[in-house]
């Protein structure tokens, strides 16, 4: 268990240090003070908007035991690791541990205690999109049969990916791990702190294209991950993307491919959407093939279920315990269905959106509308974000497509407006599309509740930022 000898010898390298006396067990790091209780520690950041700093205190009265701060506190123990100077611990609780950088902190300890658990297996996830739907499949895979922790959340940055190294325990197997990243060197990064063996990528499509600027860019940054990989690790890649096969050429690793690319080592056929209910697909894989039920929504979740069995089959795990897996209801995550108003059902996809996730979503509209469920299609989209200089076309392929699944659209957003714009150029006429105000999203409600029908599907998606989950949620209160 950790202690706060643990991060006294990952935080003082070589200065000495001594504790004396009964230390309390470390049970949590967090970084709100809110989520403090008893035997946490907490880490202040100095953020943007908030200084954690201003909450170490009531931390400590929720039952935090220590704090990695910046600055010293008066009333409590605080040891200073800047110092170079022999270090005394008592065990006296709270204790105040005074460092240069919180960050770096939290990552050098995070490090340490990973390297104290080297025998744990620990699987590395990154690409575009996909990636948490992706994860939570690899987890009902693996824990048929390991002890398994996954990155709760979008734990997937810089200081989600310590939090979660720190979760682990001696009882733990394996360690499912998002990896984001906004700039090269981000996944080198949690790569040096994960030590990844085996490494899954699900795509590369222009997410992130205005910070980086090309999808070379972004082919480089995702590439980290297969980079850090040890040779006896697999890098796990999609055969269907041939951005993501160029980084085959760039790691030591084994290769593992999957797709619906016949040539692939792991690929499937005979695809079927069975509406809300899920889809039907056949597995291929050395000889051996399997026919799978899936309750994730969309065809497009077969490249996901591709990866979870993927790793379940690199980990050497019976397809009994990997199909049982797949099958786990709980694994549905990022896009699902819920009532919505009127009797109709609602497809809430509001965790994010970019142009193959959208399209994604509108083919699976169009499935739910030709698979014989008696429906009218309503879509409420809006703007997908940090497309760079290639926005405005992207949002405009969106609307074309619409124009051919949906009987109504709402479009919300000034780059919305492009959806709309084009949905009407390609065959919508002005009655079915309706345009909002991205701060007017209370609108869309409105509209939703004049026009949905009991038999009507009504997908919401769009960038996290635009925060149309308010929407879904207006619903949901009712």
């Amino acid at each position: 268990m950790l202690t706060v000898s643990h991060f006294l010898e990952a935080l003082t390298r070589s200065n000495p240090y001594q504790t004396s006396g009964a230390e309390p067990l470390i049970l949590s790091v967090v970084i709100d003070s809110r989520k403090a209780d008893l035997g946490a520690l907490f880490v202040a950041f100095v953020g943007e908007q908030v200084d954690g700093h201003d909450y170490v205190d009531a931390a400590f009265e929720r039952g935090a035991v220590a704090a990695i701060v910046e600055r010293p506190y008066p009333h409590h123990l605080n040891i200073d690791l800047r110092k170079n100077a022999p270090i005394h611990y008592d065990g006296t609780a709270p204790v105040c541990l005074i460092v240069e950088n919180s960050q770096n902190a939290l990552q050098i300890a995070a490090k340490a205690w990973r390297q104290q658990l080297s025998s744990i297996g620990t699987i590395g996830i990154t690409g575009s999109v996909g990636k948490t739907s992706t994860k939570e499949l690899i987890y009902a895979v693996l824990s048929r049969r390991y002890r398994t922790l996954k990155s709760p959340g979008n734990y997937n940055n810089e200081i989600g990916l310590p939090l979660t190294l720190l979760q682990l325990n001696r009882s733990h197997q394996r360690a499912i791990l998002e990896m984001g990243m906004y700039q090269r060197g981000e996944i080198s990064l949690l790569c040096d702190l994960a030590k990844p063996t085996i490494g899954v990528l699900t795509n590369v499509s222009p997410v992130h294209l205005e910070r980086l600027g090309s999808l070379e860019a972004i082919v480089k940054a995702k590439q980290e991950l297969v980079e850090s990989l040890p040779p006896h690790g697999t890098a796990i890649l999609n055969k269907d993307d041939a951005l993501v096969m160029s980084m085959a050429a760039h790691t030591s690793a084994q290769i593992f491919t999957y797709g619906l690319d016949k040539t692939a080592d792991l690929w499937a056929d005979t695809i079927s959407s069975m509406g809300l209910s899920g889809i039907r697909f056949t597995l291929h894989h050395k000889g051996e093939r399997s026919v799978v039920h899936v309750p994730l929504l969309g065809r497009h979740s077969v490249h996901t279920a591709l990866r979870a069995t993927a790793v379940g089959l690199v980990e050497g795990m019976a397809w009994d315990d990997i199909i049982a897996g797949l099958g786990d209801s709980q694994a549905q995550l990022r896009l699902i269905a819920i009532p919505g108003p009127n009797g109709s059902t609602i497809i809430d996809d509001t965790y994010n959106s970019s142009p193959d996730s959208a399209l994604a979503a509108l083919n699976l509209l169009n499935d739910l509308h030709t698979s014989g469920t008696e429906c009218r299609c309503l879509a409420v989209l809006g703007d997908m974000l940090e497309l760079g200089h290639i926005e405005e076309a992207q949002h405009r392929l969106i609307g074309r497509r619409a124009a051919e699944v949906v009987d109504i659209l709402v479009v919300i957003g000034q780059r919305g407006r492009w959806i709309g714009e084009e949905a009407m150029a390609a065959g919508l006429n002005a009655e079915q599309v309706l345009f909002v105000e991205r701060d007017k999203w209370q609108t869309a409600v409105t509209i939703l509740r004049q026009q949905a029908k009991p038999t009507d599907t009504i997908l919401i998606k769009g960038s996290l930022g635009m925060r149309l989950d308010r929407i879904v949620t207006a619903f949901a209160t009712e």
